[in-house]
């Protein structure tokens, strides 16, 4: 007769459900962390950018909604650690200083804590205000981010005008001249012929 051992070694089906929810939640951080071979946002332009509410470092709360009542939001998400992402801030802060009055609104979102982000800011030369969606990356993944920096230029309508992944020249210069015609002024060229700038960097 077989002897039944069933209840020998009990199974943890809630341990095991835990280990399976916290492998699964460690492979989504690093594919955030590493980059997606998938190379499209969820979100594309034509789409509806979707709400959210977040604190900034010094903790003011913005909302989409209350932003876009002065104008179009450059939305752009970033990690400190992402070499794309320091690559492209010095050019986000050169197009807020030229077109960021007037209406439209520049919003850093960050995926990590206050005290790496202030630092980033710090140095590369960032003003315009930074908000953070580190806790779950909540709205991170409202936007189905698979890569950093992706950059939304979002109108009034809540309509995704631009949809950008990693560091793309023509796309800013899209962005560029988007808000400078809504502000009807001259169109000033954001990349100085002195400077070699790729066409492209993935991020």
């Amino acid at each position: 007769m077989r002897r039944d051992d069933s209840h020998a070694h009990p199974i943890n089906v809630g341990s095991a459900v835990l280990r399976y929810n916290l492998a699964m939640s460690i492979l989504r951080r690093l594919s955030r962390w590493m980059g997606s071979k998938d190379d499209m946002t969820h979100i594309v332009a034509g789409n509806t950018a979707p709400e959210f509410s977040l604190k900034s470092l010094d903790q003011k709360q913005y909302a989409l909604r209350t932003l876009l009542e002065r104008g179009p939001v450059v939305a752009v998400f970033f990690k400190v650690s992402c070499p794309v992402c320091q690559f492209t801030f010095p050019f986000l802060e050169r197009l807020h200083e030229r077109y960021g009055s007037g209406g439209a609104t520049f919003l850093g979102i960050s995926q990590d804590d206050a005290r790496a982000t202030k630092g980033f800011a710090s140095e590369y030369g960032v003003t315009f205000p930074v908000v953070l969606d580190e806790d779950g990356y909540p709205v991170s993944n409202a936007y189905g981010l698979t890569n950093v920096p992706t950059i939304f230029l979002i109108e009034t309508d809540r309509k995704v005008n631009v949809s950008s992944m990693g560091f793309d020249k023509k796309d800013l210069e899209t962005i560029a001249t988007q808000l400078a015609e809504r502000r009807k002024i001259g169109l000033t060229p954001l990349f100085r012929p002195d400077e070699v700038v790729p066409a492209n960097k993935p991020g």
